[in-house]
């Protein structure tokens, strides 16, 4: 139950912070963010160009990773801009439709990656299960399927947030203390009783990032089982090193809310502006990374990588 005695009715223009307590570094905040954006958009755009040009790469393991690399994009595309206005500018202020529109699209894209690396560790799975029917089931209408679900999860988990928000009619402040539209942190400076609100938000965390890491688990303890049913060694490394790529992309998306849960479970109370700095990691970092990890270790893109850049050198 949050209340207040002197309360504002929902204003029409809200005030992002930014990194409260840290104002004085934004202009430095805005050099890394700037910089991840730039890598971000142009790694991604890469795997895209490489992967449609490349035809080799016509298969469901890299047309996975070209629908990563497009929620990536996508997903820095309406975070970062926002937060290099108010880094570079202080444009700070935001309408509230502005708001709501953002608070639906940057979750959205958030359980869309996540849902994605559930099916690319689908995809691992049957390529070790059933190495020769891999094809097969995962054809292209398959693949379409499984986009469309994924789609569909993120639009019917993350609807509601807009339009609980909306009916939230009473705040202690207009200045909401993150560098984007948070559902939860709105709700954070909403007067009455937030606890449906509060339970809306785990609900979302367990319907999306703890479903799909559950069956990732799954997926690749079955893998395991798999992989050390062979008897060559040799052939349980190639194996596995099929699944490298994504088990780091994994371990990158997954570690920051595993250890936000941990912490809240165990009392431990992070700083705010370390809170926010860590939030907004989340959005940031997978989507810069996860070209460099399958650049590094894709052979077909590497060879790409190095005929471009050695056209662009002539």
């Amino acid at each position: 139950m949050s209340s207040c005695n002197n309360s504002v009715p929902q204003p029409l223009v809200f005030v992002l912070a930014g990194i409260p307590g840290l104002e004085s570094f934004h202009g430095w905040f805005s050099m890394p963010f700037f910089l991840v954006f730039f890598i971000t958009v142009i790694g991604n755009a890469t795997i895209l160009y490489i992967i449609q040009m490349e035809k080799s790469l016509h298969e469901p393991m890299f047309l996975l990773l070209a629908m990563l690399s497009i929620v990536d994009l996508s997903l820095v595309s309406v975070t970062v801009p926002r937060m290099l206005g108010i880094f570079w500018m202080h444009t700070k202020e935001i309408s509230l439709n502005a708001c709501l529109t953002q608070m639906f699209f940057i979750p959205s894209f958030y359980v869309m990656e996540s849902g994605i690396l559930l099916a690319m560790a689908f995809d691992r799975f049957v390529a070790i299960w059933y190495p020769l029917r891999y094809r097969t089931i995962l054809a292209n209408n398959m693949l379409i399927k499984m986009a469309l679900a994924v789609l569909a999860r993120a639009v019917a988990v993350v609807t509601p947030a807009p339009i609980l928000a909306k009916q939230l009619e009473s705040f202690h402040t207009h200045i909401i203390a993150y560098s984007y539209c948070a559902y939860m942190a709105m709700v954070q400076i909403a007067c009455g009783d937030i606890s449906n609100h509060i339970v809306y938000g785990l609900m979302v965390i367990v319907t999306s990032v703890g479903f799909d890491l559950f069956f990732i688990i799954l997926s690749y303890g079955l893998i395991l089982h798999a992989v050390f049913r062979i008897p060559s060694w040799e052939a349980r490394g190639k194996a596995l090193s099929t699944c490298g790529s994504h088990l780091c992309v994994i371990a990158l998306f997954y570690s920051p809310v595993v250890f936000s849960v941990l912490a809240q479970i165990l009392g431990y109370h992070m700083a705010p502006h370390l809170q926010i700095i860590i939030d907004n990691l989340y959005f940031l970092v997978p989507p810069m990374v996860n070209p460099l990890i399958y650049g590094a270790r894709t052979k077909q893109m590497r060879e790409w990588v190095l005929r471009i850049l050695h056209c662009h050198r002539d």
